[in-house]
């Protein structure tokens, strides 16, 4: 990821993933990248396609007619009309696949609208793209600093300069309605451009943006994402899930748009639950409904004078409780109709009678343990000390003493010139 032309990094004229600038065989750099599933079918004899799909900044891609008919692929720079001058962009989806997504979109094939691709980007345009690029930053930053200091209530996200740099499109986030014509005219005399404002959403600045998402994987916003539909806390009620604003909200700052992926499956699945609001009658008393497994098929109760016990039923035994209720029937306790978990035979216990599931039993000692030596015991006081510790007294322990004394006498070793009846040694003669 990263190329210089898909902004994921890098400084705006080199890219910083692949270095191949977009035109990598897994197309990965590309935010809202589409597999090409049609690929294998036969063409024309020129390979032309009638109509090309182009991306340009982030998300923003159009469909373009090939009037010249040109021989394009995936990932090769293209120089297309624009509203004012021309743009370059980057072929991203070719073929009879382009089509359907015109038929997604909601775009007539015969429309008078449709722009037209003019050739391939030459160098020329390449190279005034990569200055424009590189200009967009601080664009940016000094549009933020003139709406600071005028005051504007109107936060600016994104700027997008065109392909001949002789427009700017600033994309902005408000809450309400925003007067910027004065606005504009500070701009255009800052930029001498042409000035281009356009309101988008949350969910789209998080889109264009890009980032991680709490699951780890990246933004469907800016990857796959293009239908944003209202999201609202039912789909968390029906899913059972906790309504927590901070671990139901985006990076966007509104609920994420995966709580909805799965709420069909949901809405299906609880149309075979009876209605939490009944309440089941027995004669130790009322008992309404605490929560509720979707997954197992259980419902859990309590009596309304001990809200601390969960009775677990089973939706049959629910729905029979009821339709005992609704005849005019009472039943005794909820318990007799509740659900035992089955455990199945006990499994048999090993106790670890070798050590061996200890995880420090590869470990090596350390060396001081290993080298320690027992220190020998010092004369005098120490093993006087000991001893009194030890509560025994040992003749000839105390230093002092005449048996210590002679005890130490008989220990000593002979002297090396013991019997040497000559006298001083040699040595001392010369």
């Amino acid at each position: 990821m990263g190329c210089g032309n898909c902004s994921n990094g890098g400084s705006g004229t080199t890219p910083a993933g692949c270095k191949n600038n977009g035109n990598c065989s897994t197309s990965g750099c590309n935010k809202l990248d589409v597999f090409d599933w049609l690929t294998g079918m036969e063409r024309t004899a020129s390979g032309e396609s009638e109509f090309v799909e182009v991306r340009f900044k982030n998300t923003r891609k159009e469909i373009f007619k090939n009037s010249e008919h040109l021989s394009l692929i995936v990932g090769e720079a293209v120089t297309v009309e624009a509203p004012t001058g021309h743009d370059v962009g980057m072929v991203s989806l070719t073929g009879e696949l382009v089509k359907f997504q015109m038929k997604k979109g909601g775009i007539s094939q015969n429309s008078r609208d449709m722009k037209k691709i003019y050739r391939k980007a030459h160098e020329g345009d390449l190279e005034v793209y990569r200055e424009a690029r590189a200009m967009e930053d601080d664009a940016m930053f000094k549009a933020r600093r003139v709406v600071r200091d005028m005051s504007v209530n109107m936060k600016i996200s994104d700027a997008e300069y065109q392909g001949d740099r002789n427009r700017v499109t600033f994309y902005y986030i408000a809450e309400e309605r925003v007067d910027f014509r004065e606005l504009i005219k500070v701009l255009a005399d800052m930029f001498r451009v042409r000035i281009e404002m356009r309101q988008i959403g949350s969910r789209q600045e998080a889109g264009r943006l890009g980032g991680i998402g709490s699951c780890g994987r990246e933004l469907c916003c800016s990857t796959w994402l293009t239908d944003f539909r209202t999201v609202s806390t039912s789909a968390a009620r029906y899913q059972q899930l906790s309504i927590n604003p901070m671990k139901m909200a985006g990076q966007c700052g509104k609920l994420k748009c995966c709580l909805n992926y799965e709420l069909d499956s949901y809405m299906d699945a609880i149309k075979d639950f009876p209605d939490h609001k009944i309440k089941l009658k027995t004669k130790k008393g009322n008992a309404f409904h605490q929560k509720s497994d979707i997954f197992k098929g259980m419902m859990w109760y309590s009596y309304e004078d001990n809200f601390s016990e969960f009775i677990p039923l089973e939706v049959d035994r629910v729905k029979e409780v009821i339709a005992l209720n609704e005849s005019g029937k009472t039943v005794d306790d909820l318990t007799k109709y509740s659900f035992v978990e089955d455990t199945g035979p006990e499994e048999p216990k090993f106790d670890n009678v070798v050590g061996q599931e200890d995880l420090t039993r590869f470990d090596k000692p350390k060396g001081n343990q290993r080298n320690k030596k027992r220190k020998k015991p010092q004369a005098g006081g120490n093993n006087q000390q000991r001893s009194a510790q030890q509560g025994k007294a040992t003749p000839g322990s105390n230093p002092q003493s005449k048996e210590g004394a002679q005890n130490r006498n008989k220990k000593r070793k002979p002297n090396r010139n013991k019997g040497n009846d000559k006298g001083p040694s040699q040595k001392e003669n010369s």
